[in-house]
């Protein structure tokens, strides 16, 4: 298969799809002004071809901060697009829309993907897919878009989570997820006082979740929400860390990117060495495929920061681009499998 990667930084549909033909799946990153206009103008363009979009940044080796970017799949992948409605309420409504596509798709967890973009609640959204894809195995990558819009198949959908089932026919694929961080000291909180609505941490270890935060760490209430690129939560999952970045302050409590609930145990985190970090992840990449067609990413808006304030952005890019085709976005979380995530990079490799 192919990858194919267009922008236009002044919101030229027209100039972004340039050179792209026969695409077989598209997926549509565009600015908040001229989503609307650009999602039908690539129904009009490219009429019954599978597609996805959502308001977000995209890139290659360069990245496009607002106008529009295109990613599509050529030669030799099949797909089928949709959406699960009233995510925030009931996205279980529609999960034989979900059941249907996968017996479609006939895939198998070695040469497919789920790549979904969504407004919220992501949590009970992967939930929801993942009881479907578990079944056969098809691994998941994707991410939550800006301004609650979402479309699928040149229909924009609010309150919705869109998905495309992708699969490979001359190959492999794999998902990968990369953490940058580390548990700091031997910090251990119990949560309580938490809003599962409103992800808000009220309590650590009895003390208000504010003032925990700032005296570890010793900053101010203005430092905390751009502390948190370099010291996040962290909550173990098995043999793993899902991160919880901080959203804003609220009174003496802390509002997150991630549900957390009473009870649950919580650890600081504090960023590694993510050079050395993305190093490892191209050389495992390179060990699983020594052939590889595309890599497509999804990394968080605040890993974009972070990496633009130490002027690594565009050295990331060029070292990503090393493995050959790689194209992705930046989300406001990342789904890796069944797991809603944070500060982090997903993606998955095509052979």
């Amino acid at each position: 298969m192919r990858q194919f990667f267009g922008m236009s930084r002044n919101g030229d549909l027209t100039e972004a799809v340039r050179g792209l033909s026969n695409p077989q799946f598209i997926m549509l990153f565009s600015n908040n002004t001229q989503f609307e206009a650009h999602v039908k103008a690539l129904e009009s363009l490219y009429p019954k071809i599978p597609s996805i979009g959502c308001i977000g940044m995209s890139y290659d080796t360069r990245i496009v901060e607002a106008g529009v970017g295109v990613i599509a799949f050529t030669d030799g992948i099949s797909a089928t697009a949709n959406v699960l409605e009233q995510v925030s309420a009931m996205p279980v409504k529609y999960i034989d829309r979900l059941e249907k596509d996968v017996v479609k798709t006939g895939g198998s967890r070695h040469d497919t993907v789920c790549i979904d973009f969504c407004t919220g609640n992501d949590a009970c959204v992967l939930t929801t897919i993942y009881s479907v894809l578990k079944k056969d195995g098809i691994q998941l990558v994707g991410g939550t878009g800006d301004a609650g819009k979402v479309s699928a198949n040149g229909r924009i959908y609010e309150d919705a989570a869109a998905y495309a089932l992708v699969r490979n026919q001359r190959g492999r694929v794999k998902t990968y997820k990369e953490n940058i961080y580390r548990q700091m000291g031997n910090y251990r909180f119990i949560a309580s006082n938490t809003d599962r609505a409103k992800y808000i941490i009220g309590a650590l270890n009895g003390t208000p979740a504010k003032q925990v935060y700032k005296d570890i760490l010793h900053v101010t209430d203005q430092q905390i929400l751009t502390q948190t690129f370099k010291n996040p939560f962290g909550k173990i999952n098995g043999d793993d860390t899902c991160i919880i970045s901080i959203k804003e302050v609220n009174g003496n409590a802390l509002a997150c990117f991630r549900q957390v609930n009473d009870s649950d145990v919580l650890i600081l985190l504090e960023l590694g060495d993510y050079r050395e970090t993305v190093k490892n992840t191209i050389q495992s990449i390179y060990r699983d495929f020594p052939k590889r067609s595309a890599v497509f990413s999804v990394n968080c808006l605040f890993r974009y920061k972070l990496f633009s304030e130490n002027n690594y952005m565009q050295s990331y890019l060029q070292e990503m681009s090393a493995l050959g085709n790689h194209a992705g976005f930046v989300g406001y979380g990342e789904h890796y499998n069944n797991r809603f995530v944070n500060q982090s990079m997903t993606c998955v490799v095509f052979e």
